[in-house]
């Protein structure tokens, strides 16, 4: 059974049209892209560069959680270089993720710690977590 959320603390609004030879705009109009397929010929993005970018922007908000939390400093040129692939499973399509954390100057010990720990509260990790294969490294 599914984790309810204690509360809902943002919602995130999204109405696209023409799936992956499409667009995508926000209620609030700060994101507004065509979308191309991944390999296409157009100009736009496709989901799987988009949850890219998300998952990647939502691990270092985790890592930046966690650090607090633990009252550790962060590098400030910390970074995420993540890469989605997308295939085929069986019948269906699936996909996977690699991220490479980069938090330079960090002893690896404790940097591995904290990669692990906002691997546990990171909410991309949580929801990803058992269904698609995710393989974090450092950089």
């Amino acid at each position: 059974m599914p984790q309810q959320l204690d509360k809902v603390l943002y919602t995130a609004h999204a109405h696209t049209t023409g799936g992956r030879e499409g667009a995508s705009r926000t209620h609030d109009g700060k994101l507004d892209i065509q979308l191309t397929p991944p390999g296409g010929s157009g100009s736009g993005t496709n989901p799987e560069q988009l949850f890219a970018a998300g998952y990647s922007a939502c691990f270092i908000g985790a890592l930046k959680a966690v650090a607090a939390r633990q009252k550790i400093s962060l590098p400030r040129d910390l970074s995420v270089d993540a890469e989605v692939d997308l295939g085929p499973v069986g019948q269906a399509f699936g996909i996977a993720v690699r991220m490479r954390i980069h938090l330079p100057g960090m002893d690896k010990p404790q940097a591995q710690s904290l990669v692990d720990a906002a691997h546990q509260v990171c909410p991309y990790s949580n929801a990803t977590r058992g269904n698609i294969p995710v393989t974090l490294t450092l950089g």
